[in-house]
């Protein structure tokens, strides 16, 4: 997970995201990502992303698509959706 987390967080550092959104990947751990910060510590966030490790994976080689994650059931959103929608443009 930390390898993922330094990834996100070098996509995250360029865009100026200012919202806080937990990537929850089950028993694998999570990545929240808060602002700029990014870390494999769990906390609170605007937004949860409940989804596989391998999907996440997927999501930030650029494999799979956030939005063809969601509708085919592969990632779910609890909280502010429209956080979960800027995150989809930087992953």
């Amino acid at each position: 997970m930390e390898a993922l987390a330094e990834k996100i967080k070098t996509k995250v550092a360029e865009t100026g995201f200012d919202n806080s959104v937990k990537l929850n990947c089950g028993s694998d751990g999570v990545i929240t990502i808060n602002g700029s910060s990014v870390s494999t510590q769990d906390g609170p966030a605007d937004c949860t992303i409940s989804l596989s490790k391998d999907d996440l994976e997927s999501m930030i080689a650029g494999e799979l698509s956030p939005t063809a994650a969601f509708m085919q059931g592969k990632l779910k959103v609890e909280g502010d959706m429209s956080v979960a929608m800027q995150l989809s443009q930087i992953l």
